[in-house]
């Protein structure tokens, strides 16, 4: 039954607002992209509470022509009464104190994402300026921060119908905190579609105003987690049809949809209110541990698997699996804000519980279905032993030390968390990368041409590839866990692994090769911020001769300039004639005094960190643009040129 006593004393307080902007990163996870994105997402899942708590179905989210966004809702609004300890108004308590909000306590909601109570202050103080306007009892309330602080007090703006209500708030991010302040529609739309399959009887609207951009979209999926499944395997051969079962223990709602496809893959997300676990958690540990026992027992009573055989491991039994795994709890732990990994035990346990009935309940009711699962465990244990003796046999014969890893210079440190290595491209940069470098710190792998596409290759030949053996030996820690599970990050041997090439199209089509190599065999050095892009300069521009006014430099004065729209703005500063330009074509051009100040040197170079916004999209992207199906990869290209930009 929905509690409908949400009023000023529903609020409690935990402490005051304090050091977000010092610290972004602690509660928004970057002050990238994703970081900002974030911001919208904190608001919108106040929302999606209300819905939750059964008081909202519609939710609006707009990228304004301006930079800012709006997100409002039908909810019952943010309480506008005088909180009874803080003394001000409970919305003005919501917006300027951590951890005070609704979700704590019995007062507002039973079921919540966002239970830190920091999400909508943190937004506030991460704006240049933030709107609230709730509509209640036939009032529009209205308040205005800046930077977090109070510069209009609560007050009223009109009126509305006594039966509309819900909040609306407005906010322009800081462009001192975030290192861009453009919102990326694409990652908002997959969360936005991922929260309306998560709550079928909820509808988003998003909408985009900004110019080239103008989009409208509606996401409603009363099919709910069925829905995600088989959009998830839209164009896919599937072998099965898709298992769904939906149950209540010890107050934990778990439900669960899946899927098998013909592919060599697994693809298992898991929700915890409505929040994704990146990281998985002990939902989706109590589904895949109870999946696999249920799945070696049928293997068995039905003689598929013999006495002597080994069982199918959780990795031969989930090839071909695509599943959400959606639990509801009332008192959830995260690790971080972010949320990435959920770590309650009951969680596990009752997914565990769940899973054993529900899954023996329907195979028992439709054998086909299980035959067709226990099918594609078999072809995956064929191929996984396969590929294991490939394993051994190809990475037995060719051992390297950590000085002797093919054309690795090494560095002579041997602590980790100091060191760092750069993969270049050809003899020629690596010769002069090896001049520039700090010996102590800094190691150089130079790779021969574009390595192989791993999307498209079949493990032995990844295998067999020499570039791909050369940086996996250099790396030490493995490769892909799951294939011999010898994957272990503690002992990766450098801090940082930079990607440093040439700054043209081979460059580029380079650095998406490796990127696909690591995203899809060591994914965790993505995950865990080891992977960086190196960004050399495209130009180096040096004065002739001062200009008139003294003021623009003097005679021998040198700048690097590192894209075309740097080059544009040097120009429009400096009088044709006034300067001569470097052209660099590629990194060996620099003599290595200039790679040492532009690229290499800790203090002055620019590099870019490589991170996972959304690994959903980041999994159907990276298989659509490196994959062997040219439609789809040439429609987005299309869809999305406009888009490109270059980081200076």
């Amino acid at each position: 039954m929905a509690n409908h006593n949400y009023d000023e004393n529903s609020i409690t307080i935990l402490e005051g607002l304090e050091a977000v902007r010092k610290r972004p990163g602690m509660y928004i996870g970057s002050v990238g992209t994703k970081g900002l994105n974030h911001l919208i997402y904190e608001i919108a899942d106040n929302s999606v509470d209300e819905h939750l708590a059964g008081f909202c179905s519609e939710i609006y989210v707009t990228l304004n022509a301006d930079g800012t966004a709006t997100i409002k809702d039908n909810g019952r609004g943010i309480p506008i009464g005088i909180h009874p300890k803080a003394g001000i108004p409970a919305v003005e308590v919501v917006f300027t104190m951590l951890h005070a909000g609704g979700k704590f306590g019995d007062g507002g909601y039973k079921i919540s994402g966002g239970l830190h109570g920091v999400g909508a202050s943190v937004v506030n103080a991460l704006s240049v300026w933030l709107e609230v306007e709730i509509r209640v009892g036939g009032e529009v309330h209205k308040q205005r921060y800046e930077q977090g602080k109070v510069v209009e007090k609560l007050h009223v703006i009109g009126t509305c119908r006594k039966n509309d209500t819900g909040t609306t708030v407005t906010f322009l991010p800081d462009g001192e905190i975030f290192e861009k302040t453009v919102f990326k529609a694409e990652a908002i739309k997959s969360r936005l579609h991922e929260t309306a399959y998560l709550n079928p009887g909820l509808t988003i609207h998003f909408e985009d105003k900004r110019e080239g951009s103008q989009e409208k979209i509606t996401y409603h999926e009363p099919d709910g987690i069925k829905a995600y499944v088989k959009d998830l395997n839209d164009g896919k051969e599937t072998v099965c049809d898709i298992v769904y079962y939906k149950k209540s223990e010890e107050g934990i709602e778990v439900e669960v949809a899946f899927q098998y496809v013909n592919e060599f893959e697994e693809n298992i997300l898991g929700f915890c209110n409505n929040i994704y676990t990146q990281e998985g958690g002990t939902h989706i540990t109590g589904f895949k541990s109870k999946f696999t026992m249920v799945i070696n027992q049928y293997a068995r009573e039905l003689g598929i698997l013999k006495e002597k055989d080994a069982n199918f491991t959780g990795m031969d039994v989930r090839t071909g699996m695509t599943a959400v795994v959606a639990v509801k709890h009332p008192a959830p732990r995260f690790e971080g804000q972010t949320k990435t990994k959920l770590d309650n035990p009951d969680a596990g346990t009752v997914v565990s519980s769940v899973t054993n009935d529900e899954v023996q309940l329907y195979f028992d009711k439709n054998l086909e279905s299980l035959k067709s699962v226990i099918a594609c465990a078999e072809k995956s244990a064929k191929i996984r032993k396969a590929e294991e003796k490939a394993k051994t046999n190809l990475l037995t014969k060719q051992k390297f030390s950590i000085d002797g890893n093919g054309k690795l210079a090494n560095c002579e440190s041997r602590n980790a968390d100091e060191c760092e290595v750069f993969i270049v491209e050809g003899d020629s940069a690596g010769g002069s990368a090896k001049t520039a470098r700090n010996r102590k710190t800094q190691a150089i792998l130079p790779i021969r041409g574009k390595i192989l596409n791993v999307e498209k290759a079949s493990i032995d030949k990844v295998l067999a590839n020499a570039e791909i053996k050369t940086m996996i030996n250099a790396f030490g820690c493995g490769f892909l866990e799951g294939y011999g599970n010898d994957f272990d990050i503690s002992k990766l041997r450098y801090n940082k692994i930079i990607i440093m090439t040439d700054a043209d199209v081979d460059g580029a089509h380079i650095d998406t090769l490796l990127l696909t190599f690591f995203y899809r065999f060591m994914p965790e050095l993505i995950n865990q911020g080891h992977v960086y892009i190196a960004t050399p300069p495209l130009y180096r521009a040096e004065l002739k001769k001062a200009e008139k006014d003294g003021k623009k430099g003097k005679k021998g004065d040198s700048v690097y300039l590192y894209d075309d729209k740097a080059l544009e703005r040097y120009r429009k500063d400096h009088a044709s004639g006034t300067f001569t330009l470097q052209r660099y074509k590629g990194l060996g051009e620099m003599d290595p005094e200039q790679l040492w100040e532009t690229t290499l040197n800790p203090d002055t170079r620019i590099l870019k960190q490589v991170e996972i916004e959304d690994a959903r999209m980041a999994a159907e992207v990276t298989s659509m643009l490196m994959g062997s199906e040219v439609p789809p990869r040439k429609q987005f290209i299309y869809a999305h040129a406009n888009e490109a930009e270059i980081d200076a």
